[in-house]
């Protein structure tokens, strides 16, 4: 569905809003996602019937049902409660939850959990900025961040199968509450060559594989924002690497590469809470942000979610599905590498893009135990 039109995306760009992070040319990741969608499928709606034929919805289903009363018990949160979902938005952009659909107590866990957002992740070489190869493989996340939890469920999907992708390595990234990434020392990123330190930080980073269903989760929180971005969060495949005994990743091939997005409204809910209120960098919104606009007008990239509980305090449970082809192999730039010694800088990543460094994290792997 075309959500976005050409004007739009034009005038978003010229607003000055280009650069992503320092060094970051958004320009290009948008030329070069642009080329890709031209030839590419939109979604995975093609998908559909085949999916559910398979039995695959129904497992959908089942494990998100699963994953939000797990969710529930854990806060001590009645299981019975009424879910509240987002809404049917008229377009990606909605700022508000408008439907004709009241979900309750009675609504059907097959309403609330059969929904399946999509985007297809496009091989863009410029794989967007702060990324560190080397990270560590875990489900949790968070390490000693705060801020609202989040439990992310992402399906990776064969766009010219409709089958599941097993055995994918699905990596995440993102700002913590208040817009710092970990990992990376550079101006603009938190207090920036102030912390020397935060090259060696690891939070809101990692890795999981996929199982039989082409499924991985995290537990991590929602993203904080920073000047300049929508609030985001970094997604890559990868195929053929290396498991390390100390837990890390690194080698082989990266298939795609893209970011996911969040409800403006639920975006608004999360920023006037606790330590996400303390953040005084501007706000971009989804309308502003041109990355999210080119997402926007060939796919929907934001995630389809649930509150946990009765606000948003107790946490979000969010699912996106990816359509990926299996016949693209990439090699990526990072911003930094993280070795036994620590993270090293790639001085010539321009932040996330350019010649010098890739995915493949090469080098020795951290020892000692992942980071809890």
């Amino acid at each position: 569905m075309q959500l976005i039109n050409t004007l739009t995306v034009a005038a978003t760009l010229f607003a000055g809003n280009i650069l992503a992070h320092p060094g970051h040319d958004a320009r290009n990741e948008i030329a070069e996602r642009a080329a890709f969608m031209k030839h590419s499928k939109k979604d995975l709606s093609h998908c559909a019937a085949k999916m559910k034929a398979r039995g695959l919805e129904a497992k959908n289903i089942a494990r998100r049902t699963t994953v939000a009363k797990n969710a529930r018990k854990k806060r001590g949160i009645n299981a019975r409660s009424p879910y509240i979902k987002a809404r049917d938005l008229a377009t990606v952009l909605n700022t508000t939850h408008l439907s004709s659909t009241d979900y309750d107590i009675t609504t059907s866990e097959s309403v609330l959990f059969s929904s399946n957002n999509s985007c297809i992740l496009s091989p863009e070489v410029t794989q967007g900025p702060y990324y560190v190869s080397g990270e560590y493989i875990r489900e949790d996340i968070t390490e000693d961040q705060e801020g609202i939890d989040l439990i992310l469920d992402t399906q990776v999907i064969d766009v010219a199968t409709c089958d599941p992708v097993p055995d994918a390595m699905v990596e995440i990234w993102h700002c913590n509450s208040t817009g710092v990434y970990s990992g990376v020392v550079a101006s603009g990123n938190g207090v920036g060559t102030l912390d020397p330190t935060n090259i060696n930080n690891t939070f809101l980073r990692g890795l999981q594989p996929t199982d039989a269903e082409g499924v991985a989760q995290f537990n991590t929180l929602f993203p904080g924002h920073y000047t300049g971005r929508a609030t985001h969060i970094h997604v890559l495949a990868h195929f053929n690497g290396t498991s390390y005994p100390n837990g890390t990743y690194g080698g082989g091939y990266v298939s795609h590469v893209g970011q996911l997005f969040f409800d403006q409204d639920l975006i608004t809910q999360v920023e006037a809470t606790g330590v996400y209120a303390t953040n005084t960098q501007d706000i971009t919104a989804n309308s502003e942000d041109s990355i999210m606009s080119e997402e926007a007008a060939t796919t929907d990239p934001v995630i389809e979610y649930s509150l946990i509980g009765d606000d948003i305090t107790a946490g979000v449970f969010g699912w996106i599905a990816f359509g990926i082809d299996l016949t693209s192999q990439q090699t990526i730039s990072s911003a930094a590498s993280l070795y036994a010694s620590g993270g090293v800088a790639n001085a010539n990543s321009g932040m996330g893009g350019g010649p010098g460094g890739n995915s493949t994290g090469n080098g020795t792997a951290p020892t000692g135990a992942p980071p809890s």
